[in-house]
């Protein structure tokens, strides 16, 4: 059934390899739960109540984002079965997903100097020191994902022409960024002292036998292990932090928004906008001024008092009318508005 799905994104969807391994993650939790090997007639009579106890389970480890996700992909896959008989048609429409919120969330940035200080911590004593700086400086200086960097070929590095050409894991487009000096010594660095020997063309190797390339997970894990051994106080374990770190660190240096865009592989200028909500000094001065105390307190007071008296079908209010700061208030409906 698994296998099926999975030609069916593959195939007919057209979804990007990452995307058919999410959904076929999720799809795989669900024939589990319902213990599909033993009864494989339990799809056919799946029924809503199945479906909520789920994702009743799936709910104590992810959070509404998460869950968001996982609900979509066991939409698609109800979807699947319905097309094809084998379960009942409409539960798709059944299961309501979590609400969110665009930007509810400001982007979990570091101080540019704490991300200095964290690549500074690394040691490049060992093979696998030479290989996580190396990865992690890639992160830092273009904001890759963990993925992109997984992703990475020998071929990626182009030394003559001081390029690196990075396959997007979104868009399935490519990238060419500038090699910079300080990427092209550490990545040189760890190829020629770190990397072990293997006809794989994938960058970054495991450096113990069975030999194998690195997966986006194992790239977090790096990450995570680097953070833990520094001594800077990461607030955060994720390396999408380092991203969220260089987009504002540019937007600080005044870089145009297209060209962040453009290094972080956004299709689309809205992407990025969010990281203007950390730039907090080019905020203040868009900031509109507001009246001061005395004066809100005033003006809050005069609307009050108006729909009160306007409730009560009178036009004015009384004359000996006060509040604190002010010895009398007369109030009506022409002068209020």
């Amino acid at each position: 059934m698994l296998a099926r799905y999975r030609e069916f994104l593959a195939q007919v969807r057209g979804c990007a390899p990452a995307t058919i391994r999410c959904h076929a993650l999720t799809v795989r939790e669900l024939l589990a739960f319902l213990a599909f090997d033993q009864h494989p007639a339990a799809l056919r009579t799946l029924a809503a109540p199945q479906l909520e106890a789920f994702l009743k389970a799936l709910a104590t480890r992810y959070g509404r984002s998460g869950l968001r996700h996982a609900v979509a992909h066991l939409r698609g896959f109800l979807r699947f079965l319905a097309s094809r008989d084998e379960a009942p048609p409409g539960l798709d429409a059944r299961i309501d997903r979590p609400r969110t919120y665009r930007d509810e969330h400001l982007p979990r940035a570091l101080p540019w100097a704490t991300v200095q200080a964290f690549l500074a911590t690394i040691s490049r004593a060992s093979a696998v020191g030479r290989r996580d700086y190396a990865l992690c400086l890639l992160m830092a200086t273009y904001g890759l994902r963990a993925s992109e960097v997984a992703a990475l070929r020998l071929d990626s590095v182009r030394w003559r022409a001081g390029e690196l050409r990075v396959p997007c894991s979104k868009g399935r487009t490519e990238r060419i960024l500038p090699l910079t000096a300080e990427v092209g010594n550490a990545v040189l660095d760890y190829l020629r002292h770190g990397r072990p020997a293997s006809p794989l063309r994938a960058l970054f190797l495991r450096c113990l036998h069975p030999l194998r390339p690195l997966s986006a997970r194992a790239v977090q894990s790096a990450f995570r292990r680097c953070a833990a051994r520094s001594d800077v106080g990461m607030p955060v374990t994720g390396p999408h932090c380092l991203r969220h770190s260089l987009a504002t660190h540019l937007l600080r240096q005044v870089q145009p928004l297209p060209a962040i865009s453009a290094l972080l592989g956004h299709r689309s200028v809205r992407s990025t906008g969010p990281y203007l909500r950390l730039h907090e000094e080019a905020l203040r001065t868009v900031a509109l001024d507001l009246p001061a105390p005395r004066e809100v307190s005033r003006l809050l007071f005069r609307t009050f008092v108006r729909s009160i008296w306007l409730r009560l079908g009178r036009r004015e209010a009384p004359a000996g009318t006060k509040y604190p700061g002010q010895a009398s208030l007369r109030i009506d409906a022409r002068s209020a508005s």
